[in-house]
């Protein structure tokens, strides 16, 4: 497994990482067997990057990954998790809410230290008590030794820039914004790079949008970006390929060039993480690429918050 120093001095993480929302049944129903059994086989591969929130699976997520954690040395793995969201349309940034959260993060996980402590979906809250209280408190527990580092998620790249320069944030997340169809991230991210901050693409497929199945009704994509992706999967069956391994192909072996450090990835099944693998050591057939960048071409780079009618729930 390639892998990239997190930060100066930081451990080194796996450039696939293993997202949780799947294991709290986000998308289906995950029984513990099943977490159990994909968390050792990631572990086995090398995949050492593991992210998840208290929000995914309002906790479920967190409960089975520390259940499927348990007896793994410490050390064998870097674990991200998040404060702030408490549901689809609820944040709380505030101090109290941030060590409580904190704390029972820790709990559902079975572990003392969490080495990214996120803020969690930044643009849905409230700014100043982003700034003036969560902030503030991740500092004092990193100096503590209680979290090794402070991080913030989101889609806003703008302002996940500056929330992420102004305060000297370590690591960003940000969904949907560096796959087929949107690369928005890229110069963003190696401008943090640049600044010593490590950054992180979620949601490589676009939540949903960019394989065979399509996007889920709820998905904010404009009905353009859905036609357009539509198209591209149709194309990609009509070469013998698959929409959504091309898609995870350009954004794992690409990323590197972006400036991302890891690519996060929800993974339920052991077949998941086999196949993400597959995309990671592939080489991407250059005919299909060429196929769907050109049906994606007239959509290229088109964001929710780019186009009239979006709409949806957030989720990095």
């Amino acid at each position: 497994m390639i892998s990239n120093r997190l930060g100066a001095e930081g451990p080194r993480v796996s450039v696939l990482a293993l997202g949780g929302a799947s294991l709290g049944g986000v998308y289906h129903a995950v029984s513990q067997a099943q977490a159990n059994l994909v968390v050792a086989a990631a572990l086995e591969a090398g995949v050492n990057l593991i992210d998840v929130a208290p929000y995914y699976g309002a906790t479920r997520a967190e409960t089975a990954l520390g259940a499927a954690l348990r007896g793994v040395p410490r050390d064998d793995f870097v674990l991200m998790t998040k404060v702030g969201r408490q549901g689809d349309k609820s944040w709380d940034f505030s101090r109290e809410a941030v060590l409580r959260g904190l704390d029972e993060s820790r709990r559902r996980l079975g572990v003392d230290r969490i080495d990214v402590l996120q803020c969690h979906d930044i643009e849905y809250g409230d700014h100043r008590q982003l700034l003036d209280e969560a902030l503030p408190a991740l500092r004092e527990l990193k100096a503590q030794g209680v979290i090794g580092r402070i991080g913030v998620t989101g889609y806003d790249l703008a302002l996940l820039e500056e929330i992420a320069l102004a305060e000297a944030v370590d690591t960003v997340m940000a969904y949907c914004t560096y796959t087929l169809q949107d690369q928005r991230l890229a110069p963003v991210a190696r401008r943090l790079a640049a600044r010593g901050v490590a950054v992180f693409n979620a949601s490589p497929l676009g939540m949903g949008l960019l394989t065979a199945d399509g996007p889920p009704d709820w998905h904010p994509a404009h009905d353009r970006v859905r036609d357009a992706a539509m198209a591209a999967a149709r194309r990609c069956r009509a070469l013998g390929a698959d929409l959504s391994f091309v898609a995870l192909q350009f954004a794992l072996r690409t990323a590197a060039e972006a400036g991302v450090v890891s690519t996060v990835v929800g993974m339920s099944r052991p077949e998941n993480l086999r196949q993400n693998i597959a995309a990671l050591t592939t080489p991407i057939d250059p005919e299909a690429l060429a196929a769907v960048q050109d049906v994606l071409a007239p959509v290229q780079d088109l964001g929710w918050d780019l186009l009239p009618g979006h709409g949806g729930k957030a989720g990095a």
